[in-house]
């Protein structure tokens, strides 16, 4: 696997997670679809979610691993264990002070949220949001686990350890799904989450452990190491959170729209986020400790992150596009495959798949942006992300009301296509924000970027994929959704496949040679 083995350790960890992720996705469809205890559901988990992902791996990722990966490559394991005993202190004084207050608060956090929920609806999540919160704050803490594996190289576990909270959650859903009514088995999952956040922590901690060899709890404030990671901490902590407000912001918005667009819209960006997940977070994962420990001057350490981001947004692009092509021409059959069961039927599979179109405008600029943003971390820049982050917010509030607000009812089209708009509106400004990031890296270590050859390559050979599919699906005589879906995925991919390896393109090369290989073996 050579240089693409971290990338890779990171990727099997998140599909396997995913994969588990889905099978818990599509029993949630099955017992909830699109119901009014399924928009109370999503709504309450966005909101002590909110802790996770402000505390979590995104601000760990930019203020903890630099500085952290940086001491264990020059061997100053006391130094890193101090901080590293540190950050968890802060971590968990912070974050128990939070999960306190926002299960005080959710009424009133609900309230701002899901502002369109009628009184039975509100009360629901407002219960839902009160158990989920302790299980957010424990998430918090496992991303600590995963930042300190991450840094020493330990890539698979910390990507794969959310499998057993996928799976807690699933086991709650069938042992309580045949016995409970909906808003009862909706509390009994929120259960199951908390209960799932606690097992991933403790499957990771044994190697924590390990590595760390003896935990050094303090604040350790005289340490120039752990003022500079909460000096960081500062600036993505807001950065973060901002890019967070904007996805609250959709889901706020659909909460005055027809019942059931919270839950399609959720749906939907399960969808979207899995190549985002799989692809863009394994590389940049991966990248950003790889960066960080770069040693030499600053035009060495410059070269070596152009090097790690020219070929990262390269296999990023490879995987990405197709996606992205497949969700605007098959969406309504990728949807069918993971989620069509139940309750969910074919008219919520073909909502979903407007809303996945309208994400798959952006999906390509939000991953590569991510890999720019972890070059800037790497540079020890924490407040260029954090400014274009606040232009993106800006962007998507205001894109977002008009477009699913206003927009829909100018063109007469139907109340379902609202959610789609702010699907739009969200991937309009992660381009901007996307070209923002690429001129600030350009004008620090310049020459990054894909070749148009290459681009012009994956998204033709993205569009033949497309058009083959869809033969495939006016000749196949079925409805049944998984037989059908499967037929037309695989003669999706097989093609995109094909036509990039026929054309040279490197990553399908290397993976045609791996595969003959393999065989080889096995012969």
């Amino acid at each position: 696997m050579g240089r693409n083995r971290p990338a890779a350790l990171v990727a099997a960890g998140i599909l396997l997670s995913r994969i588990i992720g889905l099978v818990r996705e599509r029993v949630f469809g099955f017992y909830f679809g699109v119901t009014d205890e399924a928009d109370a559901f999503r709504a309450a988990f966005r909101i002590p979610n909110l802790l996770q992902t402000l505390f979590g791996e995104g601000v760990l990722s930019a203020s903890f691993i630099p500085v952290y990966a940086s001491l264990i490559e020059h061997e100053e394991h006391e130094e890193a264990n101090r901080v590293a005993g540190a950050i968890f202190a802060v971590l968990s004084l912070v974050v128990s002070i939070l999960v306190a207050i926002g299960v005080a608060a959710a009424p009133f956090l609900v309230d701002v949220i899901a502002a369109g929920f009628p009184a039975d609806k509100r009360d629901l999540t407002v219960t839902l949001v009160r158990v989920l919160f302790p299980g957010a704050g424990l998430l918090v803490l496992s991303a600590w686990c995963l930042g300190v594996l991450n840094s020493h190289g330990k890539l698979f576990l910390s990507y794969a350890s959310p499998v057993v909270w996928n799976a807690a959650m699933i086991g709650t859903l069938v042992w309580f799904g045949r016995r409970s009514n909906l808003p009862e088995l909706a509390v009994w999952l929120a259960w199951g989450s908390v209960l799932g956040s606690a097992l991933q922590i403790l499957v990771q901690l044994p190697l924590v452990m390990r590595l760390l060899g003896r935990l050094r709890l303090g604040l350790h404030r005289r340490s120039a190491h752990v003022r500079e990671v909460l000096r960081n901490f500062g600036p993505v902590f807001v950065g973060r959170g901002v890019v967070q407000i904007s996805a609250y912001i959709d889901a706020w918005i659909a909460s005055f729209l027809m019942n059931g667009s919270v839950a399609a819209l959720t749906y939907a960006q399960n969808l979207s986020m899995l190549p985002v997940s799989l692809f863009g977070m394994s590389v940049s994962a991966a990248a950003l400790p790889a960066m960080s420990r770069l040693r030499g001057d600053d035009a060495a350490v410059a070269a070596g992150i152009r090097d790690e981001l020219n070929r990262g947004m390269s296999r990023i692009a490879f995987f990405i596009v197709p996606s992205a092509v497949a969700f605007v021409a098959i969406g309504d059959l990728i949807a069918g495959v993971i989620y069509q069961n139940g309750k969910f039927d074919r008219a919520v599979a073909v909502w979903v798949w407007a809303i996945l179109a309208g994400s798959a405008v952006g999906l390509l600029a939000t991953t590569l942006g991510r890999l720019y943003s972890q070059s800037l971390y790497a540079l020890r820049d924490t407040k260029t992300p954090f400014r274009f982050a606040l232009v993106r917010v800006t962007l998507t509030i205001t894109l977002g009301y008009f477009f699913a607000l206003h927009l829909r009812a100018w063109l007469g089209l139907p109340p379902q296509w609202s959610a789609a708009a702010l699907a739009v509106s969200s991937s309009t400004a992660g381009w901007v924000e996307f070209a923002l990031l690429r001129r600030a890296v350009n004008r620090r270590i310049s020459g990054t970027g894909i070749p148009r050859a290459r681009m012009l390559t994956l998204w033709a050979s993205a569009t033949l994929a497309a058009a083959v599919a869809w033969g495939v699906r006016l000749v196949v005589p079925t409805t049944r959704p998984l037989v059908l879906g499967g037929l037309v995925i695989a003669a999706f991919g097989a093609t995109y496949f094909a036509a990039t390896s026929m054309a040279g393109v490197e990553d399908a090369t290397d993976l045609t040679r791996t595969i003959r290989r393999r065989f080889r073996r096995n012969a």
